[in-house]
Formats: C-alpha cells, sequence, structure tokens
C-alpha cells in the first residue's frame, strides 16, 4: 500500500464509481440460485483472504502514519529541503527537485506492502501477472503521479505563501478543475497506458444487440465508439466492468475475462448496472462528493497545522508552514483526517451502487426470461471468482466496502420484483405485457 500525496491529490485517489462484472455470449447457468454460496474449498481460500485482507488494511495505514511520523522526527524532509533550494533560488524548480524526491522515498519505503499485496494476489490465483509487468506497472503509476503531484504541491505552497489563512480554500477551489480535468483525460491518456483496449463491438459483437435492448428499455443511448473491451486477462483472473470519464470522454469498459465467462443475460445485467451510472449521474454526484470532502479534510488541516508546527515544527527542522518541509506534517494530518472520513465515502458509494442494482433489475425486466436469475447468477460468478467472502464484519463492510457484500446483491437481486406486487419502480417503467 503507497503513500501518496495526500493534500489536493486525496480526491484523485477517490474518484470513481467502479462497479462489476459483465459480458458473454454462453447459454445462461439453468441451476437456479437461492443464495450467495461458495464450495468449502472455495469458502475456505475467501475467509483466509478475507481476514489477511483486514489485517492489510489495519497494517498498512498504521504503517503509513508511522513512516510520515518517522519521515518527520528524521528530519528527512529538511535535507530534501536544502537540496532543493541549493538547486535554485526559483519556487517551481525547488518543486521539481523537493516533491519527486519526498514521493519516493515514501513511496518506496511503502514498497515491501505493495510487493506482499500483489504476492497474496498471485497466492489466491486473482492474478497472472508477472513480477517484471507488475514492476513496469508500478514505475508509470510513479511517473505519472509525479507529473501531477508536483504543479499540484507547487500551487498549494504558493497559495500557502500568498494567503496564510485562505490558503485551504484557495488550493481547494484550484483543485476543482484539476480533478475535472484528469477525469476528463483520464480514460483516453492515463489509462491506455496501464492496460489495452478494444472497441467492444469488433471484439465481442454478438453483445452489441442485446446491450442496445438493455439501453432502449431505459431510454437512453451510449454510442458504440464509447463501449469498450479492456484486456485484463493477462494480468487478473477477476471479472469488473466501470464507468469513467466524463462529457466526449465518458465510456464503458468491460474487461475480458467478464465477457469470457458470463452468459448474454448475466452480461446484461451488469450492462445495464453500468448504465445506471450514467443515467443517474453518479460520476457527478461523486464529484461533488469528494471535493465537499476534500474541501473538509483541507480546513481541518488549516486548523491544526498551526498547532502542531508550534509544538512539532524546531525539532522537525520546519521553518514556517511555507517551507517545504512542512508538506509531510500536512500529509499526517490529511491521513489521519482522511481514515476518519473513510466510512463516509465507503457508505456514499455503496448507496450509489444499490441504486445501479436497482436500476439494473428494472432494465432487465421484461428482456430475459427471469431477471433475478440472471442477476443472482452475475453476482455468484462475481463473489466466486473474487473470493468475496459471504459474512464480513458489519463495522469492516461499514469502515472499508464501496459496494454492498456479494450475499446481500444477491439476496436483493432475488426479493427485488415490484413488477409481482403491484409496488411502483423507482426508475424504469414496468415492461409492457407480452414480454419476457
Amino acid at each position: 500500500m503507497r503513500i501518496r500525496y495526500l493534500s489536493l491529490a486525496v480526491a484523485l485517489g477517490l474518484l470513481l464509481v467502479a462497479t462489476a462484472s459483465s459480458t458473454a455470449g454462453q447459454p445462461a447457468d439453468a441451476r437456479p440460485i437461492a443464495e450467495y454460496t461458495l464450495p468449502p474449498d472455495t469458502l475456505e481460500k475467501a475467509e483466509a483472504l478475507y481476514y489477511t485482507g483486514m489485517a492489510m488494511f489495519v497494517v498498512g495505514n498504521v504503517y503509513g502514519l508511522v513512516l510520515l511520523v518517522a519521515i518527520l522526527a528524521g528530519r528527512v524532509a529538511p535535507r530534501l529541503r536544502d537540496l532543493a533550494e541549493r538547486a535554485s533560488r526559483r519556487r517551481f524548480v525547488q518543486a521539481l527537485v523537493f516533491v519527486p524526491l519526498l514521493t519516493l522515498t515514501l513511496d518506496v519505503l511503502s514498497l515491501p506492502l505493495s510487493l506482499y499485496g500483489h504476492y497474496l494476489q498471485l497466492s489466491y490465483g486473482l492474478s497472472v501477472q508477472g513480477w517484471g509487468s507488475w514492476f513496469w506497472d508500478w514505475t508509470k503509476g510513479e511517473m505519472v503521479g509525479l507529473v501531477i503531484a508536483t504543479p499540484l504541491f507547487w500551487g498549494l505552497y504558493a497559495f500557502l505563501r500568498r494567503s496564510p489563512t485562505r490558503w485551504w480554500l484557495y488550493g481547494w477551489l484550484a483543485s476543482i478543475p484539476v480533478v475535472l480535468l484528469l477525469v476528463l483525460i483520464g480514460p483516453v491518456f492515463i489509462d491506455p497506458i496501464f492496460n489495452t483496449y478494444a472497441p467492444l463491438e469488433e471484439r465481442q459483437p454478438q453483445l452489441v444487440s442485446p446491450i442496445e435492448q438493455v439501453m432502449a428499455r431505459g431510454g437512453v443511448s451510449i454510442e458504440r465508439a464509447r463501449m469498450f473491451e479492456m484486456q485484463a486477462s493477462d494480468k487478473v483472473t477477476t471479472y469488473n466492468a466501470y464507468v469513467t470519464g466524463i462529457g466526449a470522454s465518458k465510456r464503458v469498459v468491460v474487461w475480458d475475462n467478464t465477457a469470457r465467462d458470463l452468459s448474454v443475460p448475466e452480461t446484461m445485467f451488469v450492462f445495464a448496472h453500468e448504465q445506471a451510472h450514467y443515467v443517474l449521474n453518479h460520476v457527478w454526484w461523486s464529484l461533488a462528493a469528494i471535493t465537499s470532502l476534500l474541501l473538509g479534510l483541507l480546513y481541518l488541516a488549516y486548523r491544526l497545522i498551526g498547532g502542531v508546527l508550534a509544538k512539532y515544527g524546531a525539532r522537525w527542522g520546519i521553518r514556517a508552514l511555507d517551507d517545504w518541509a512542512s508538506l509531510p506534517a500536512i500529509m499526517l494530518l490529511l491521513s489521519v483526517f482522511s481514515l476518519g472520513a473513510q466510512p463516509i465515502m465507503a457508505n456514499f458509494t455503496r448507496a450509489l451502487e444499490h441504486q445501479a442494482d436497482i436500476y439494473g433489475l428494472e432494465a432487465l425486466h421484461g428482456l430475459v426470461p427471469d431477471s433475478s436469475q440472471a442477476a443472482a447468477h452475475a453476482f455468484q460468478k462475481l463473489g466466486e471468482k473474487g473470493l468475496s467472502y459471504p459474512d464480513p464484519n458489519p463495522l469492516y463492510v461499514f469502515w472499508v466496502y464501496t459496494h454492498p457484500p456479494v450475499k446481500e446483491r444477491l439476496r436483493f437481486a432475488l426479493e427485488y420484483r415490484p413488477w409481482e406486487t403491484g409496488e411502483g419502480t423507482r426508475y424504469i417503467a414496468p415492461a409492457v405485457s407480452g414480454a419476457y
């Protein structure tokens, strides 16, 4: 688990609503599903991975905070600041020296946790990515991150120097267009650095007509040019699909693993779920929530950083708030606040995912013989392939999970049948009689 530029860039790590599962051309599984279950050997692996993941969550967060404290106590940042100031008197050049050095120091020291995380993925069969490929992705991630983080922190410290009492507000205002720009260009310029994409119509033509039926059912239109298949099978074995981008870069992405292993009805449900993120404006709601949270985090940092530096600044070799060496102290505060705010974002995104599940069920009804079973089979395959533990601790779910547990999602898919009880649907009018 790497520590990464947690000030203004805290927004960038939370950006999009991810979801799960999609696509194929095989016949649907005729076996009825009544609940989410795992075979004994798979359940044993899922349980072991679940508890290991919980331990990694705790260790990773504690390690990240301890690492920042150690950086401060060891006066690492003042040494890097001195190097930057010897390089140039110009602040932007200093940022070009200081920010990459500090970021790489933190990320390299955090590398053991990242390595262990990939080792776990390989051990449990969730990843097939070789170490050389993994390190290359890590390196590319560092380079992309530095290109983003360096001007962000240079701008933040420019506000710190010019407005010691309003820097948090101006920094937040400046972050909004940056976040929007990254969401806009990410699918076009950043994502292809790490993965290969191809038009869905070329790779999975048998899915195009069913997907268009789902779109027509919801009264929306997403051009075929915005549907892509991602080659995930050379790195992972799991299933996924997601919506990303805004405006001209908005698109739906389906992993090739998903297209290979899910039936057409299951794929239609997953696509309907993804379509919901378009129709219900979840990307915009997510951006609004993230930027609002960022404003709160920056304000809290502003309120507390003065007292922290008054007490410990001299010991840590920090001359003033606008000293480059204060950055680890700001990052430490933001890390603590982000950890405390994590349940807020987790609960928010779970609510969006639940809305998308409802929309998907309503959109699929009338298009396939049993929409509830199609959705249930999709969730079963998703959970089984991803080793999703059936009974996670409610507190852990509350604090960490960005999606409802698979067991809950599958149960809801089987129970949500408003068209049979005379209740009103929430997002899509009931299918006309004569459909399935």
